[in-house]
């Protein structure tokens, strides 16, 4: 995997989301927040994730979806339940993941930031090629940008998020990070 001056990875899908702006001036991407997300709720596959981030997701094609359809909501990068990974923001700017958060003392992480959304829900464990992609990609990022610390969306947001869940793996994906770099692209 390649990331360009922007910070748009190739080769992936890149679907470009609206819900972003410029990062502050000056702000440097110091951390990695780790998502899960699953449309409807505990469902996987289709297109929702991906309608959601473009602000076209049909509120009529699942009750839960009238709740969340004009949220304008994106992250950097989604790893599907089978590796694939798709994005949606360059790098160098602000995806509007981390909502209202606060990190070693500092607020507005979407500001030096970069999320990832692991196709997932609290109640099931992740796949074993969602976590070696986020290895892969993870690794990139840390190359990188200086990034100094990843954590869990619940680990800034506590009042309001639980995820990536009771079920993500933290000590495998502190060990992938530190995967030799000569396995990087294999699957």
């Amino acid at each position: 995997m390649i990331l360009d001056q922007q910070g748009v990875l190739s080769p992936v899908t890149f679907h470009a989301s609206p819900n972003c702006d410029s990062r502050p001036e000056a702000a440097v991407i110091e951390l990695l927040v780790i998502h899960s997300i699953s449309l409807p709720p505990g469902q996987f596959g289709g297109e929702a994730i991906v309608d959601l981030f473009l602000n076209r997701l049909n509120p009529n094609a699942h009750p839960y979806y009238l709740t969340i359809a004009t949220l304008k909501v994106s992250a950097h990068f989604l790893i599907r339940r089978c590796g694939e990974i798709v994005q949606f923001v360059p790098c160098a700017q602000r995806a509007w993941h981390a909502g209202e958060s606060q990190w070693r003392g500092r607020t507005r992480c979407n500001d030096f930031a970069i999320g990832i959304e692991l196709e997932g829900c609290d109640t099931l464990p992740f796949m074993d090629i969602q976590y070696r992609r986020l290895g892969e990609l993870s690794r990139l990022l840390y190359r990188h940008y200086p990034i100094v610390d990843s954590v869990g969306h619940a680990d800034i947001a506590p009042l309001r998020k639980t995820d990536p869940g009771p079920h993500f793996d933290w000590p495998r994906f502190k060990r992938d990070l530190t995967v030799n770099a000569s396995t990087d692209g294999q699957s």
